[in-house]
């Protein structure tokens, strides 16, 4: 039995702020991490590259978490985006903005990110154990008053306790639960957090994924497996009723559709398929182009093209992969010319390039997914502390908590800074 004053279970992004900041406070710390090497995760976050932040405002951040975004501010406002980058700096990590706000480190590596990281918390004074799955949390008089461990199953690579010892407890005065959601498992995430969690009556959201590509029905993604649009804009109907709008990029798979804007609207649609409700997705491939114009563009198209085929003309309108699936989908015969296709096929030609639609039948494994919604639930979290409102001493951070994002850096920045707080917080308690 060993006695700390903080540990941290889970060395992810939010667990390693967490672990460091606590110790910089004088706190004798213990970060526990169920893998062989921390920060698994992380090594692969933005393809690799590692989108640590967003130089948005702290507005746009909190509208991005949607409703349960406000749940943010207080972390935001001890340890933001500018802060972030600042204490990257401190440590050897420089960065760059690039497109659409997006802050990544210059060498472009994870891998370096997660060093500097490990090189801080050691300098820091924190003791890492590696190998070691959090069993079950001890408590007292409803305060927080240890962990009890046992190997990992999954890894067994690190050799961090004497193989007769099956179990161990490491007594601490506050802990901080750090683990994850439940995608990537391979890296660590598989919802012990949870469980953890609920030995102590937390309430959990129901977990699911978010930032998922999605299944749909029918031949016709497969025939464009491997397509990609641009500026193309797709609406979100759920049993008929308009729901969300995005524009932007989006690609064709054997099994559906995937690509920045599939996934900024995939948390709605799965949600909807939960409830059994039907979704179907509207493409509008000319969104730069109302009704009248396309149909000033066409008639242009139609005349100054006029003796050549309908399948030759689309291709100044469609890429050469999407022409076959226009002339099934539209019923104009392909061979037929160009001056003798009359108004009411052209009306139909307009009306699907305006309204490509698919129906969505699934989506990929919560395995998959970029970050899990759902989680601990915000409600029995004390937002200026991340400090459990039902035991004293137990501390939450990072995506365990019912908190998700679209793509951007915006939820590595919600990990770090309930890291940072939860670390800092948990040190004074």
């Amino acid at each position: 039995m060993e006695k700390r004053q903080v540990i941290v279970i889970g060395a992810g992004a939010s667990g390693l702020l967490a672990a460091g900041q606590a110790a910089s406070m004088g706190a004798e710390t213990l970060l526990l991490e169920k893998m062989h090497r921390p920060g698994r995760k992380l090594r692969i976050t933005g393809n690799g590259r590692c989108n640590l932040t967003n130089s948005a405002p702290v507005s746009e951040f909190i509208a991005r978490f949607g409703p349960n975004g406000r749940f943010l501010r207080s972390a935001f406002s001890h340890f933001f985006a500018n802060d972030l980058v600042d204490f990257f700096e401190e440590i050897g990590i420089h960065t760059v903005v690039e497109r659409g706000g997006r802050i990544f480190p210059v060498s472009n590596q994870a891998q370096d990110v997660v060093d500097a990281l490990v090189y801080w918390i050691n300098k820091q004074g924190v003791t890492l154990r590696t190998g070691l799955t959090a069993d079950r949390l001890l408590i007292e008089s409803e305060k927080i008053v240890g962990v009890q461990v046992c190997h990992s199953l999954s890894d067994n690579k690190e050799k961090s306790l004497p193989k007769q010892d099956d179990k161990r407890i490491y007594r601490a005065s506050a802990v901080i639960i750090a683990t994850g959601g439940a995608s990537y498992p391979a890296t660590g995430s598989t919802g012990d957090g949870y469980r953890l969690a609920r030995q102590v009556e937390h309430s959990i959201v129901p977990i699911r994924p978010a930032l998922i590509p999605l299944k749909t029905a029918g031949d016709i993604t497969s025939r464009l497996q491997g397509l990609s649009l641009r500026n193309v804009s797709v609406r979100v109907l759920i049993d008929g009723k308009k729901q969300t709008e995005a524009f932007g990029e989006m690609l064709f798979t054997h099994f559906g559709v995937s690509g920045p804007i599939i996934l900024y609207i995939s948390k709605g649609v799965v949600d909807a398929l939960r409830q059994n409700q039907k979704v179907i997705l509207s493409i509008d491939l000319k969104p730069a182009l109302d009704e009248h114009k396309l149909d000033l563009r066409l008639l242009r198209d139609l005349d100054s093209h006029g003796k050549q085929q309908f399948n030759t003309m689309l291709k100044g309108l469609l890429p050469s992969k999407l022409i076959p699936v226009c002339i099934d989908l539209t019923g104009i015969a392909p061979d037929k010319a160009a001056h003798q296709i009359t108004a009411e096929e052209r009306k139909r030609l307009r009306m699907w390039l305006k309204d490509f639609r698919i129906e969505v039948t699934g989506h990929l494994p919560l395995a998959q997914a970029i970050v899990t919604a759902g989680g601990v639930s915000i409600r029995e979290v004390d937002p200026h502390s991340m400090a459990s409102r039902l035991v004293k001493g137990l501390f939450f951070s990072g995506e365990v908590l019912d908190l998700d994002a679209i793509t951007g850096g915006y939820n590595l920045q919600a990990a770090f800074s309930t890291g940072w707080l939860a670390g800092r917080s948990a040190a004074q308690s």
